[in-house]
């Protein structure tokens, strides 16, 4: 499920008794700029001022010598390089010859979900390292920087999506109208090598459930000798087809969306190895049962075998496959298994030329890095400790160590680290406090570093592989934020009733006294696979809580137990019952509110987005006693509504647990309903659909109960045009100050 914008050792809580916070969060108020303005939602959603910005399309040169992006220049947009040996930036290509190729960044479309969440690269370095590819609707152009010339390879009307270079450089790939094609850049001869691929038989192309759950943004590979290309064929016959309504046209037409619901017919997926010389398609033997997800596909460094994950629709068994690429015959290499639901995790990393290979797992309880021998023999744990490995960045076999981003330090924070390839004790590389990301260059010389704070905006910097700074590319210093008397976020920490230590978030109002009495305005999130209370940057959503605390509101956080990054035993309580553990956390969180002095325990309110939202209406429907009001956005009211691969993930097969279902679905408890409620909705959202604001509303009017509904015909799932935020938080924050 998407949020839109939405580890380890913990060793003190920082959140204490009502004069202590008082106190801490006093100290964490930043220097108010002259002016002292408040913050209003024109300033928040009206524009990115208080946002900041980023260098969009970073890429890594083949060589690691060369980090590129997109910046402005003086005639617009221009392709720019830092210089790893240099230390200096400078322009690679200008404006001009991109608007010649009519090569620009792209555009990232938030109210995308599926693989729209994940805008394409414009651009693609040659393996060699002496050319950028950049695509251009049905075009592509080679731009040489030795010439500094640039030439089309490919020109056509079809759009291009998924471009790659081949490993040797000799070709370009790419998928047109559902099929995966080739063009020779020497020459420009193009060679289809899958046919057939249709909207609903789709070769190499993803579907929206994939990338949308299983975080898998391609459907093909190539092997690493450019022999040959391994893909998906996603068959979506069977699968739901959705209505999406353009009621904004006279005509209404309508897209129809291929969407897997809970219990319905999944897409069926098989994995294909296509010659490049013969373009024959060799299929893989993944078993006889195809009611399955095959989430992940690597090639092993010989170009001759494929590592392929198979998933069970219960999603409780993962078994690693070796095929053979030119017979299709495969074997399981080994199992993971689990009584609830396995998480799929990163592809393997090969070593030593295939003999080894890394693999991150929960076996113990926390995702860390094992080694395995190629035939699937386990011969060392790398990472150790109650605590997460979140990514693996990279590894240098020269220097025997991986890099990997974990939660170590603390699970407020993603800290880079470093480990022996042999084992031993880990190393943490990164300095500032905060939440980083890191893409390691070729030859693991440096690294690019996106890390921010919880008020400080996104900085990109890079980082050598000792960890010290060699450039700060990006300080993204917005210097509007100064104007405004924003809070530092407090952290702690509160006790769950099975004794797990619930994370907390607290901002109080300006001018806090204890001795005075507040509403408070509680943020959630609360579903599996994501975390919301952490030391980093919030955007527009953490600015509004600021203008809400501004206006005389506690603002309280909380994340409960099902959330993300705390161990495989943090997630589980909520299996085959969604909501109930969540929100009896979420109460816990209020109990602790209300034990304080300064809280009005009558003047309490929720708000959230997405699971977010499905958790503000669970909270006012089943708790009507606590929450007197809340506003949901873009709410799951019935899961039955909802996609195969997250909810069953979770609930299991509507047809095993129905009454499960019943119980954790909003619409089953509309005469609980005693606050007032608020709810926002997009017609044209492709994640979490139309009809379950609907589906309440009719549950609402039955139970003889009323709701506000805000309806947004045409738009996604996160409602993110600047017009329709300013208006629709304009109506939420006038909707808490009238009923709280």
């Amino acid at each position: 499920m998407s949020m839109p914008a939405g580890h380890g050792k913990f060793g003190r809580a920082i959140l204490g008794a009502a004069a202590l916070a008082a106190m801490a969060l006093a100290a964490h108020r930043l220097p108010a700029g002259p002016s002292q303005k408040e913050l209003t939602v024109e300033a928040i959603f009206g524009s990115r001022a208080l946002l900041g910005s980023q260098f969009r399309a970073l890429a890594w040169s083949p060589d690691g010598a060369l980090l590129t992006f997109f910046q402005a220049g003086s005639q617009g947009t221009e392709l720019a390089a830092w210089e790893a040996k240099k230390g200096s930036r400078r322009v690679l290509v200008a404006t001009e010859q991109l608007d010649e190729m009519r090569a620009g960044e792209p555009q990232r479309v938030s109210n995308a979900t599926g693989l729209g969440r994940h805008p394409a690269p414009p651009y693609f370095w040659s393996p060699r390292g002496d050319a950028i590819l950049f695509v251009s609707g049905g075009n592509l152009y080679l731009f040489d920087l030795h010439s500094g010339k640039s030439r089309r390879v490919l020109a056509g009307e079809a759009e291009l999506t998924d471009v790659k270079f081949s490993p040797d450089g000799k070709w370009a790939s790419f998928l047109r109208e559902h099929n995966l094609w080739v063009v020779e850049l020497g020459t420009g001869h193009e060679q289809q090598l899958t046919h057939g691929g249709s909207e609903l038989l789709r070769d190499g192309e993803l579907d929206w459930v994939y990338p949308e759950e299983l975080e898998l943004l391609t459907a093909y590979w190539w092997a690493p000798d450019s022999s040959a290309v391994a893909f998906l064929e996603m068959d979506e016959s069977k699968v739901t087809r959705y209505p999406l309504v353009d009621y904004l046209e006279l005509e209404a037409p309508m897209e129809m969306e291929s969407y897997p619901q809970a219990g319905g017919a999944n897409p069926v997926v098989r994995v294909g190895v296509a010659s490049v010389l013969s373009r024959q398609t060799q299929w893989m033997d993944t078993g006889s049962e195809k009611d399955v997800y095959l989430p992940r596909v690597t090639w092993m460094p010989d170009s001759k075998h494929l590592v392929i994950q198979r998933l069970n629709r219960a999603q409780n068994q993962l078994d690693l496959l070796a095929a053979d690429a030119a017979t299709g015959r495969t074997t399981t290499l080994f199992q993971e298994k689990d009584k609830f639901w396995v998480n799929v995790g990163d592809d393997p990393i090969f070593l030593e030329g295939g003999k080894t290979f890394l693999w991150t797992s929960e076996r113990d309880g926390f995702r860390h890095i094992y080694v395995y021998s190629a035939d699937g023999k386990m011969l060392r744990q790398l990472t150790h400790g109650n605590w997460e490995v979140t990514d693996v960045v990279g590894v240098d076999e020269k220097a025997g160590v991986a890099y990997f981003l974990s939660t170590e330090k603390t699970p407020l924070e993603r800290q880079l680290d470093r480990v022996a390839l042999a084992g031993g004790e880990i190393q943490q590389l990164t300095r500032e406090e905060g939440t980083h990301h890191l893409v390691m260059a070729p030859g693991a010389a440096n690294f690019l570093d996106t890390f921010s704070t919880s008020l400080q905006p996104p900085q990109q910097a890079v980082l050598r592989g000792d960890g010290t700074q060699a450039a700060m590319l990006n300080e993204n210093h917005v210097a509007a934020l100064a104007d405004y008397n924003l809070t530092k976020p407090a952290f702690g920490e509160i006790a769950a009733a099975d004794g797990s230590k619930l994370l907390t978030e607290t901002i109080l109002p300006p001018g806090f006294t204890p001795e005075k009495k507040y509403p408070v305005l509680v943020y959630v999130y609360g579903g599996p696979g994501v975390q919301v209370v952490a030391n980093a940057w919030g955007g527009s959503r953490l600015l509004w809580l600021e203008m809400m605390a501004q206006k005389g509101y506690i603002i309280f956080t909380l994340d409960n137990r099902g959330g993300a990054n705390r161990g495989h035993a943090f997630e589980t309580p909520i299996y085959h019952h969604l909501g109930e553990t969540e929100l009896k956390d979420q109460i816990a969180g209020i109990r602790f509110l209300r034990s304080k002095p300064y809280v009005d325990a009558a003047r309490i309110g929720i708000t959230g987005w997405s699971y977010g939202g499905y958790m503000t209406c669970m909270a006012m429907l089943e708790a009507p006693e606590v929450f007197k009001a809340g506003f949901a956005g873009a709410p799951v009211t019935d899961w039955r509504q909802y996609d195969t691969i997250y909810t069953e993930r979770y609930m299991g097969l509507p047809q095993e647990n129905a009454e499960g279902y019943r119980v954790s679905s909003p619409v089953a408890h509309a005469d609980g309903l005693q606050g007032k409620l608020l709810v926002a909705q997009a017609t044209g959202d492709d994640n979490v659909h139309f009809a379950n604001t609907l589906e309440l509303q009719e549950a609402l009017v039955d139970a003889g109960r009323y709701a506000e509904f805000a309806i947004y015909p045409g738009r996604g799932h996160g409602i993110s045009d600047a017009a329709a935020q300013v208006q629709l938080w304009t109506r939420v924050t006038q909707f808490f100050l009238d009923n709280l």
